[in-house]
């Protein structure tokens, strides 16, 4: 029986690895140089299974499970699996487990492996089950590494064309509402009715049949407000009275799910007191804006908002990589900076997301509060990212002058970082 899935397997992944592939900017290191567990995570569809069986294509012989197969929910004997892997692929050092949070104590099965020698690729779809449990048995020996829908520079890559600065811009209008999930982009799939259907699974699926949730209608009313409100503050107790859940503390443990299963993200309020940070309202954005256009409720796309969780989704990323920490600014009068950059005890860079600052009264509200939070936060590296505009200014706000970058949204994003 198990030996019959394997195959079958195998031959799904030989049919994926004909087809056309884009590459991915995400860095994993000598895989074949060390023995530490390349741990991808990332929304569903996102591409992990595909980047990683492109990775290990390229070194040579692997083996390969997909635990996300029905077929193997009840598997008991685990030593059962390593010899239908080795019948079906030849005995190999280099293994990759895909989804394998749906295997009952995975994290003990990868521990043995990694233990005897396997050189370890795995996969999955909830940030807080593989991180909890890879912190208690693989401390040390893994590397984890996030993969989102295609960035922006790999959006263009899609289509294999040089731009001039003017088709860029109206590439970043088009990215930025139909979001960057692969298999719509690439295959020509019906977007809208694809991106429906991955929300409904990653609800249904990896949160309710998961967690057992009883309460279904409070739990999509709530993602769906989510969609139709990305970059805006929000309470747990706000959250609740607008959703069917019955208490703020049901709101919090949802959105919890809700951020586990790579959907939505958070970023709380800056202060240099941990209480206030906790304590303020957070800003939601989501994991890509192809999910917002698909399952939030608008009647036209509200661009700026658009263009804030592209860059928010951009650093993100950034802070997998390089352990900065993401927070918004709001002074007491109200003005707020959009993001602000955290390394170490440091605030490194101050950034602010504006469509259009033509509009004398725009412009002075976005210097005024960069120039604020500079003067509170010690910070003089500050960004303002518009939609056309690049010039480096020294602007002023009641006798205090700062220099302001502006950069084009889009130019900011295709920059490696």
């Amino acid at each position: 029986m198990l030996h019959d899935i394997i195959t079958s397997q195998k031959k799904e992944i030989e049919k994926q690895l004909t087809e056309r592939y884009i590459p991915r900017d995400i860095s994993v290191g000598d895989i074949s140089g060390d023995k530490l567990v390349r741990v991808i995570t990332g929304p569903r569809r996102a591409g992990k299974s595909l980047f990683a069986l492109h990775l290990l294509h390229q070194i040579g012989p692997f083996g390969y499970v997909n635990f996300d197969d029905e077929r193997l929910t009840g598997v008991k004997d685990y030593d059962e699996i390593l010899t239908s892997v080795d019948s079906v692929y030849g005995e190999s050092e280099f293994l990759l487990l895909d989804e394998v949070q749906n295997l009952r104590k995975w994290e003990l099965f990868v521990n043995r492996l990694q233990r005897r020698g396997y050189h370890l690729v795995i996969t999955g779809s909830n940030a807080n089950l593989l991180s909890s449990e890879l912190a208690t048995h693989l401390t040390g020996r893994h590397i984890p590494l996030l993969l989102f829908p295609f960035s922006f520079r790999e959006y263009l890559r899609v289509s294999g064309e040089d731009r001039t600065d003017v088709e860029n811009k109206a590439a970043l209008r088009k990215y930025s509402d139909q979001g960057g999930f692969p298999e719509p982009l690439i295959y020509g799939i019906n977007r809208s009715e694809y991106l429906g259907n991955l929300v409904n699974a990653v609800l249904y699926k990896d949160i309710v049949k998961r967690f057992r949730i009883r309460a279904v209608q409070g739990l999509g009313d709530l993602a769906r407000y989510l969609f139709s409100n990305i970059a805006r503050e929000y309470s747990f107790r706000t959250l609740a009275k607008v959703t069917n859940c019955k208490s703020h503390h049901t709101v919090e443990k949802y959105l919890r799910f809700l951020e586990e299963a790579f959907l939505f993200f958070s970023l709380r309020r800056f202060s240099f007191k941990v209480k206030e940070q906790t304590s303020s309202n957070k800003k939601i954005y989501c994991i890509d804006n192809g999910l917002v256009e698909a399952s939030g409720f608008r009647v036209s796309p509200d661009r700026g908002r658009l263009y804030e969780n592209l860059v928010a989704i951009e650093l993100l990323k950034l802070a997998s990589r390089n352990g900065t920490e993401i927070f918004f600014w709001r002074s007491p009068q109200q003005e707020e900076v959009d993001f602000v950059i955290k390394k170490g005890t440091a605030v490194v860079q101050l950034i602010q997301v504006s469509l259009n600052i033509s509009d004398p009264g725009t412009q002075k509200r976005e210097v005024r509060a960069l120039i604020k939070a500079s003067m509170e936060l010690r910070c003089d590296d500050l960004l303002l990212l518009t939609e056309d505009l690049e010039e480096e200014k020294t602007m002023e706000w009641l006798g205090n002058k700062r220099n302001i970058h502006f950069k084009p949204i889009w130019k900011w994003l295709v920059v490696e970082k």
